[in-house]
């Protein structure tokens, strides 16, 4: 099984403790897509990314400055890049070496500019959402852009399910028509007032403890995914369907 969550906007660059890496496998299309970005103004990215003028000037600069090919001194692996709740729940410091490798076999975040990230992939510092509306040649969205792309390089993975963990931004971005695996998506609720609902805050951060075990626990069968029962959590069969598993907590 296959992983697949969001990136983050918050990111931190600092040099990274690990020399192994990997490149991501569609930098022909981040480059067709950066070319794009460096024809546009400061005051063009802030109305395209409903963003400051100070967050506009620093992206910018990115697209201005951005340069491959990427080695340690001018980007960073991705899992260790990308910051926020999701991979607060990760914990990638406390991944050892180990546990690394086998995200790399069973994780993949999917990103506006890089399409498919695998955990050891370096990346440079970016932000593109995906449900940006950049004009470019193949349309007037990165949906458009990335078309069955995305798809594709999910299925040379050869995965028979793919887990969808990612926001629903994000996961519309994979042509499920173009996929070959099943898809199981997971639902993580709160119970407050004898109601269960999904809390955003909360279920960013379960996504990420659900990566955290799967790779500490070296899971491979998407049956063990229904054992997590990190901070209170539990699979409730009631409230799953067939695809959709659920998972709640605050149960009296």
């Amino acid at each position: 099984m296959l992983a697949v969550i969001s990136p983050s906007k918050t990111q931190d660059f600092n040099p990274s403790n690990i020399s192994t890496y990997t490149h991501t496998r569609q930098l022909d299309e981040s480059q067709a897509l950066i070319d794009i970005l460096k024809t546009q103004s400061q005051e063009d990215i802030a109305k395209l990314m409903s963003i400051s003028e100070k967050l506009a000037v620093l992206n910018y600069n990115r697209f201005q400055t951005f340069k491959t090919p990427f080695t340690l001194t001018n980007a960073k692996q991705a899992l260790l890049a990308f910051k926020g709740d999701v991979y607060n729940g990760i914990d990638a410091p406390s991944l050892n070496a180990e546990d690394l490798q086998f995200a790399q076999a069973t994780l993949r975040m999917l990103s506006g500019l890089y399409g498919v990230i695998r955990p050891l992939d370096l990346i440079a510092p970016y932000r593109l959402e995906m449900g940006t509306r950049l004009v470019n040649p193949k349309g007037k969205n990165l949906y458009e852009f990335w078309g069955d792309k995305i798809s594709t390089v999910l299925n040379q993975d050869e995965n028979e399910v793919i887990i969808n963990l990612a926001s629903n931004e994000y996961f519309k971005g994979i042509d499920k028509k173009a996929l070959n695996a099943k898809i199981i998506n997971i639902a993580f609720k709160e119970r407050k007032n004898e109601q269960y609902k999904i809390i955003g805050i909360h279920a960013k951060r379960a996504r990420g403890l659900m990566v955290n075990y799967m790779i500490k626990n070296r899971l491979t069968n998407p049956e063990s995914l229904k054992a997590f029962d990190i901070e209170g959590y539990q699979f409730k069969p009631d409230l799953s369907e067939e695809l959709t598993w659920v998972f709640t907590r605050g149960d009296c």
